[in-house]
Protein backbone atom coordinates (compact mmCIF):
# COMPACT_ATOMS: atom_id res chain seq x y z
CA UNK A 1 0.00 0.00 0.00
CA UNK A 2 1.24 3.34 -1.02
CA UNK A 3 2.05 6.11 1.69
CA UNK A 4 -0.53 9.29 0.72
CA UNK A 5 1.16 12.73 0.89
CA UNK A 6 -0.94 15.82 0.92
CA UNK A 7 1.12 18.48 -0.73
CA UNK A 8 -0.15 22.10 -0.20
CA UNK A 9 2.77 24.50 -1.86
CA UNK A 10 1.10 27.53 -0.76
CA UNK A 11 2.77 30.93 -1.86
CA UNK A 12 5.46 33.09 -2.88
CA UNK A 13 8.40 30.63 -3.30
CA UNK A 14 6.70 27.86 -1.47
CA UNK A 15 5.55 25.86 -4.72
CA UNK A 16 9.26 26.27 -5.87
CA UNK A 17 10.64 24.49 -2.55
CA UNK A 18 7.96 22.58 -2.29
CA UNK A 19 8.63 20.50 -5.80
CA UNK A 20 11.91 20.69 -5.18
CA UNK A 21 10.76 18.29 -2.01
CA UNK A 22 8.85 16.35 -3.73
CA UNK A 23 11.29 15.72 -6.44
CA UNK A 24 13.76 14.28 -3.81
CA UNK A 25 11.18 12.39 -2.26
CA UNK A 26 10.16 10.39 -5.26
CA UNK A 27 14.03 9.87 -5.81
CA UNK A 28 13.89 7.68 -2.78
CA UNK A 29 12.29 4.83 -4.09
CA UNK A 30 9.45 4.83 -1.53
CA UNK A 31 6.32 4.08 -2.33
CA UNK A 32 4.58 7.59 -2.19
CA UNK A 33 1.44 9.34 -3.48
CA UNK A 34 1.22 12.87 -3.76
CA UNK A 35 -1.85 14.90 -3.86
CA UNK A 36 -1.79 19.02 -4.17
CA UNK A 37 -4.44 20.91 -2.90
CA UNK A 38 -4.85 25.09 -2.62
CA UNK A 39 -3.72 26.66 0.91
CA UNK A 40 -3.23 30.06 2.71
CA UNK A 41 -3.19 32.99 -0.17
CA UNK A 42 -3.90 30.33 -2.93
CA UNK A 43 -6.82 28.87 -1.29
CA UNK A 44 -8.10 33.06 -0.81
CA UNK A 45 -7.32 33.41 -4.34
CA UNK A 46 -8.96 29.87 -5.66
CA UNK A 47 -12.41 30.13 -3.54
CA UNK A 48 -12.01 32.84 -1.21
CA UNK A 49 -10.82 30.70 1.86
CA UNK A 50 -7.50 30.37 2.86
CA UNK A 51 -8.41 26.73 4.19
CA UNK A 52 -10.35 25.19 2.03
CA UNK A 53 -12.68 22.50 3.00
CA UNK A 54 -11.39 20.00 0.06
CA UNK A 55 -8.33 20.80 1.22
CA UNK A 56 -8.87 19.68 4.64
CA UNK A 57 -10.39 16.87 4.04
CA UNK A 58 -7.34 15.84 1.68
CA UNK A 59 -5.49 16.61 4.65
CA UNK A 60 -7.63 14.02 6.88
CA UNK A 61 -7.73 11.65 4.18
CA UNK A 62 -3.71 11.36 3.40
CA UNK A 63 -1.10 10.02 5.72
CA UNK A 64 1.07 12.97 6.43
CA UNK A 65 1.19 16.67 4.88
CA UNK A 66 4.21 18.60 3.29
CA UNK A 67 3.42 22.44 2.85
CA UNK A 68 5.10 25.06 1.72
CA UNK A 69 5.04 28.66 3.43
CA UNK A 70 1.56 31.14 3.08
CA UNK A 71 1.28 34.29 3.26
CA UNK A 72 2.38 37.84 1.93
CA UNK A 73 1.70 41.51 1.04
CA UNK A 74 -1.17 40.60 -1.06
CA UNK A 75 -3.05 39.13 1.18
CA UNK A 76 -2.44 41.57 4.52
CA UNK A 77 -5.70 43.33 4.20
CA UNK A 78 -7.94 41.15 3.42
CA UNK A 79 -11.06 41.82 5.76
CA UNK A 80 -12.11 40.02 7.79
CA UNK A 81 -8.95 38.87 9.07
CA UNK A 82 -10.00 35.47 9.32
CA UNK A 83 -9.52 35.31 5.84
CA UNK A 84 -5.96 35.90 5.95
CA UNK A 85 -3.50 32.89 5.18
CA UNK A 86 -1.72 32.67 8.42
CA UNK A 87 -4.84 33.26 10.92
CA UNK A 88 -7.67 31.40 9.04
CA UNK A 89 -5.36 28.78 7.27
CA UNK A 90 -2.44 27.57 9.38
CA UNK A 91 -3.58 28.46 12.66
CA UNK A 92 -7.21 26.66 11.82
CA UNK A 93 -5.03 23.67 9.71
CA UNK A 94 -3.30 23.10 12.95
CA UNK A 95 -6.59 22.96 14.96
CA UNK A 96 -7.98 20.61 13.10
CA UNK A 97 -5.75 18.20 12.68
CA UNK A 98 -4.71 18.25 16.27
CA UNK A 99 -0.70 19.03 15.38
CA UNK A 100 0.05 19.95 19.03
CA UNK A 101 3.96 19.30 18.55
CA UNK A 102 5.34 21.59 16.87
CA UNK A 103 9.50 20.02 16.38
CA UNK A 104 12.29 22.50 14.99
CA UNK A 105 15.44 21.06 14.74
CA UNK A 106 18.37 23.40 14.28
CA UNK A 107 21.52 22.05 13.32
CA UNK A 108 25.21 23.47 12.33
CA UNK A 109 26.43 22.03 8.96
CA UNK A 110 30.33 22.29 9.00
CA UNK A 111 30.22 23.35 5.26
CA UNK A 112 28.38 26.61 6.17
CA UNK A 113 29.71 27.33 9.85
CA UNK A 114 31.29 30.50 8.14
CA UNK A 115 27.51 31.79 7.64
CA UNK A 116 26.74 31.80 11.70
CA UNK A 117 26.69 35.65 12.66
CA UNK A 118 28.51 34.07 15.81
CA UNK A 119 32.23 33.56 15.89
CA UNK A 120 33.34 30.12 13.94
CA UNK A 121 33.80 27.35 17.04
CA UNK A 122 31.37 29.28 18.98
CA UNK A 123 27.89 28.81 16.30
CA UNK A 124 28.13 24.60 16.66
CA UNK A 125 24.69 23.36 17.88
CA UNK A 126 22.58 20.43 17.29
CA UNK A 127 19.31 20.93 19.40
CA UNK A 128 15.79 20.34 18.89
CA UNK A 129 13.03 22.79 19.36
CA UNK A 130 9.58 21.18 20.84
CA UNK A 131 7.01 23.85 20.47
CA UNK A 132 3.81 24.00 22.11
CA UNK A 133 1.47 24.51 19.01
CA UNK A 134 -2.30 24.88 19.51
CA UNK A 135 -2.72 26.70 22.96
CA UNK A 136 -1.05 29.65 24.38
CA UNK A 137 -1.75 33.19 23.15
CA UNK A 138 -1.93 32.20 19.76
CA UNK A 139 -5.13 30.45 19.88
CA UNK A 140 -6.43 32.03 23.91
CA UNK A 141 -9.89 33.61 24.14
CA UNK A 142 -10.94 36.30 24.44
CA UNK A 143 -9.09 38.47 22.54
CA UNK A 144 -10.34 42.09 20.66
CA UNK A 145 -10.17 45.70 20.93
CA UNK A 146 -12.14 48.07 23.61
CA UNK A 147 -12.43 52.14 24.26
CA UNK A 148 -13.19 52.66 20.18
CA UNK A 149 -10.13 50.52 18.96
CA UNK A 150 -7.70 52.39 21.54
CA UNK A 151 -7.46 48.95 23.59
CA UNK A 152 -6.12 45.50 22.42
CA UNK A 153 -5.88 42.47 24.41
CA UNK A 154 -4.85 38.70 23.93
CA UNK A 155 -5.38 36.26 26.52
CA UNK A 156 -2.55 33.28 27.56
CA UNK A 157 -4.16 29.78 28.58
CA UNK A 158 -2.80 26.46 29.30
CA UNK A 159 -4.35 23.27 30.51
CA UNK A 160 -2.55 20.80 32.80
CA UNK A 161 -3.68 18.56 29.78
CA UNK A 162 -1.79 20.38 26.92
CA UNK A 163 1.32 20.64 29.29
CA UNK A 164 1.55 17.23 29.87
CA UNK A 165 0.87 16.03 26.72
CA UNK A 166 3.66 17.92 24.71
CA UNK A 167 6.18 17.25 27.94
CA UNK A 168 5.70 14.05 27.44
CA UNK A 169 6.45 14.30 23.82
CA UNK A 170 9.50 16.62 24.56
CA UNK A 171 10.98 13.74 27.44
CA UNK A 172 10.31 11.22 24.39
CA UNK A 173 12.61 12.75 22.05
CA UNK A 174 15.04 13.86 25.03
CA UNK A 175 15.19 9.93 25.37
CA UNK A 176 16.22 9.25 21.79
CA UNK A 177 19.25 12.05 21.52
CA UNK A 178 21.00 13.49 24.40
CA UNK A 179 18.80 12.85 27.54
CA UNK A 180 18.92 16.82 28.08
CA UNK A 181 16.08 18.45 28.33
CA UNK A 182 15.89 22.37 29.19
CA UNK A 183 12.09 23.67 30.04
CA UNK A 184 11.46 27.18 28.97
CA UNK A 185 9.00 29.57 30.55
CA UNK A 186 8.45 32.87 32.33
CA UNK A 187 7.91 31.75 35.74
CA UNK A 188 8.60 35.07 37.30
CA UNK A 189 5.82 36.75 35.95
CA UNK A 190 3.39 34.65 34.51
CA UNK A 191 0.46 32.05 36.24
CA UNK A 192 0.45 30.04 32.76
CA UNK A 193 4.34 29.75 33.35
CA UNK A 194 4.15 28.45 36.79
CA UNK A 195 1.91 25.55 35.93
CA UNK A 196 4.10 25.20 32.81
CA UNK A 197 6.99 24.36 35.39
CA UNK A 198 4.82 22.37 37.66
CA UNK A 199 3.28 20.11 35.42
CA UNK A 200 6.86 19.65 33.66
CA UNK A 201 8.45 18.82 37.04
CA UNK A 202 5.63 16.05 37.74
CA UNK A 203 6.12 14.77 34.13
CA UNK A 204 9.92 14.55 34.14
CA UNK A 205 9.14 11.99 37.22
CA UNK A 206 8.60 9.39 34.58
CA UNK A 207 11.55 9.77 32.55
CA UNK A 208 14.85 9.58 35.68
CA UNK A 209 16.88 8.96 32.92
CA UNK A 210 16.76 12.88 31.47
CA UNK A 211 18.57 15.59 33.07
CA UNK A 212 15.76 18.16 33.46
CA UNK A 213 16.85 21.92 33.86
CA UNK A 214 14.63 25.16 33.55
CA UNK A 215 15.37 28.51 31.92
CA UNK A 216 13.66 32.02 31.90
CA UNK A 217 12.83 32.89 28.22
CA UNK A 218 14.90 35.91 28.41
CA UNK A 219 18.01 34.24 29.48
CA UNK A 220 17.54 31.20 27.00
CA UNK A 221 17.45 34.14 24.16
CA UNK A 222 21.13 35.27 25.46
CA UNK A 223 22.47 32.04 26.79
CA UNK A 224 21.18 30.83 22.72
CA UNK A 225 24.10 33.79 21.70
CA UNK A 226 26.46 32.73 24.17
CA UNK A 227 26.40 29.14 23.66
CA UNK A 228 24.32 27.08 21.74
CA UNK A 229 26.37 23.84 22.24
CA UNK A 230 25.16 23.85 25.94
CA UNK A 231 21.16 22.98 24.54
CA UNK A 232 19.78 19.61 23.63
CA UNK A 233 16.10 19.48 24.00
CA UNK A 234 14.21 23.13 24.51
CA UNK A 235 10.69 22.23 25.66
CA UNK A 236 8.44 25.21 25.54
CA UNK A 237 5.08 27.43 25.02
CA UNK A 238 3.89 28.50 21.82
CA UNK A 239 4.82 31.97 21.45
CA UNK A 240 8.39 30.96 23.28
CA UNK A 241 8.98 28.64 20.85
CA UNK A 242 8.29 30.61 17.70
CA UNK A 243 10.98 33.29 19.19
CA UNK A 244 13.50 31.03 20.22
CA UNK A 245 13.39 28.74 17.33
CA UNK A 246 13.51 31.50 14.58
CA UNK A 247 16.95 32.53 16.75
CA UNK A 248 18.51 29.35 16.95
CA UNK A 249 17.86 28.92 12.91
CA UNK A 250 19.58 31.87 12.39
CA UNK A 251 22.61 30.64 14.23
CA UNK A 252 22.96 28.19 11.45
CA UNK A 253 23.13 30.82 9.04
CA UNK A 254 19.58 30.70 7.23
CA UNK A 255 16.54 29.95 8.02
CA UNK A 256 16.55 28.59 4.48
CA UNK A 257 18.12 25.50 6.04
CA UNK A 258 15.80 24.68 8.46
CA UNK A 259 13.01 22.12 8.23
CA UNK A 260 10.06 21.25 11.09
CA UNK A 261 7.72 18.88 11.96
CA UNK A 262 4.48 19.63 13.14
CA UNK A 263 2.83 16.48 14.78
CA UNK A 264 -0.49 14.29 16.63
CA UNK A 265 -0.81 11.91 18.84
CA UNK A 266 0.99 8.73 17.56
CA UNK A 267 -1.70 6.15 16.36
CA UNK A 268 0.18 2.72 16.95
CA UNK A 269 2.82 2.78 14.46
CA UNK A 270 1.47 6.04 12.76
CA UNK A 271 2.78 9.49 13.51
CA UNK A 272 0.57 11.86 11.49
CA UNK A 273 2.58 14.82 11.04
CA UNK A 274 2.45 18.10 9.02
CA UNK A 275 5.97 19.07 7.20
CA UNK A 276 6.95 22.64 6.14
CA UNK A 277 10.19 24.83 6.27
CA UNK A 278 10.80 27.37 8.77
CA UNK A 279 11.42 30.40 6.07
CA UNK A 280 8.46 32.68 5.20
CA UNK A 281 7.07 32.82 1.72
CA UNK A 282 9.66 35.65 0.71
CA UNK A 283 7.31 36.71 -2.50
CA UNK A 284 10.24 39.33 -3.36
CA UNK A 285 12.30 36.44 -4.51
CA UNK A 286 9.47 33.91 -5.76
CA UNK A 287 9.69 32.66 -9.22
CA UNK A 288 13.17 33.63 -9.58
CA UNK A 289 14.92 30.52 -8.80
CA UNK A 290 16.95 32.32 -6.19
CA UNK A 291 15.26 30.34 -2.92
CA UNK A 292 17.21 28.01 -1.05
CA UNK A 293 15.00 24.60 -1.27
CA UNK A 294 16.97 22.43 1.41
CA UNK A 295 14.78 23.50 4.23
CA UNK A 296 11.74 22.16 2.43
CA UNK A 297 14.22 18.71 1.71
CA UNK A 298 14.79 18.43 5.17
CA UNK A 299 11.79 18.44 6.09
CA UNK A 300 10.62 15.85 3.28
CA UNK A 301 13.84 14.17 5.51
CA UNK A 302 11.69 14.30 8.76
CA UNK A 303 8.27 13.28 7.13
CA UNK A 304 9.86 10.12 6.39
CA UNK A 305 11.71 9.74 9.86
CA UNK A 306 8.54 10.55 12.02
CA UNK A 307 5.74 9.43 10.04
CA UNK A 308 6.87 6.75 8.04
CA UNK A 309 9.58 5.64 10.61
CA UNK A 310 12.05 5.31 8.45
CA UNK A 311 15.34 6.21 9.56
CA UNK A 312 17.70 4.96 7.04
CA UNK A 313 15.87 6.70 3.88
CA UNK A 314 15.64 10.52 6.43
CA UNK A 315 19.41 9.78 7.05
CA UNK A 316 20.19 9.77 3.13
CA UNK A 317 18.35 12.53 2.57
CA UNK A 318 20.30 14.48 4.99
CA UNK A 319 23.72 13.12 3.80
CA UNK A 320 22.80 14.23 0.37
CA UNK A 321 22.02 17.53 1.17
CA UNK A 322 25.26 17.79 3.48
CA UNK A 323 27.04 16.58 0.60
CA UNK A 324 25.71 19.21 -1.92
CA UNK A 325 27.13 21.77 0.18
CA UNK A 326 30.59 20.01 0.76
CA UNK A 327 30.58 20.45 -3.13
CA UNK A 328 30.44 23.92 -2.53
CA UNK A 329 27.12 24.15 -4.10
CA UNK A 330 24.72 27.50 -3.24
CA UNK A 331 21.97 29.12 -3.68
CA UNK A 332 22.02 33.14 -3.05
CA UNK A 333 20.99 33.10 0.26
CA UNK A 334 23.88 31.27 1.52
CA UNK A 335 26.26 31.92 -1.76
CA UNK A 336 30.10 32.75 -0.42
CA UNK A 337 33.38 33.52 -2.35
CA UNK A 338 34.91 30.19 -4.11
CA UNK A 339 31.56 28.63 -4.38
CA UNK A 340 29.16 28.09 -7.07
CA UNK A 341 25.79 29.96 -7.22
CA UNK A 342 22.97 27.71 -8.74
CA UNK A 343 19.35 27.99 -8.71
CA UNK A 344 16.04 26.11 -6.63
CA UNK A 345 15.75 23.48 -9.02
CA UNK A 346 19.63 23.08 -9.60
CA UNK A 347 19.79 22.35 -6.21
CA UNK A 348 17.60 20.37 -6.00
CA UNK A 349 18.99 18.17 -8.76
CA UNK A 350 22.39 17.85 -6.90
CA UNK A 351 20.62 16.52 -3.41
CA UNK A 352 19.16 14.00 -6.09
CA UNK A 353 22.73 13.09 -7.49
CA UNK A 354 24.30 12.62 -4.21
CA UNK A 355 21.23 10.45 -2.78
Amino acid sequence: MSFKVAVLPGDGIGPEVTAEAVKVLRATGLNLEFEEAPFGGAGYDDCGDPLPPATLELCKASDAVLMGAVGGPKWDNIEPITKRPEIGGLLPLRRELNLYANLRPAKTLAPLIHASPLKEGRSMMDLMVVRELTGGIYFGEPRGRRDDGNTAFDTCLYSRFEVERIAHRGFEIAMQRRQNLCSVDKSNVLETSRLWREVVTEVATQYPQVSLSFMLVDNCAMQLIRDPSQFDVILTENMFGDILSDEASMITGSLGLLPSASVSDPKGDNVFGLYEPVHGSAPDIAGQGRANPLAAILSAAMLVQYSMKDNETAARIENAVEAALNQKLRTADIFERGCELITTTEMGDAVVRNL
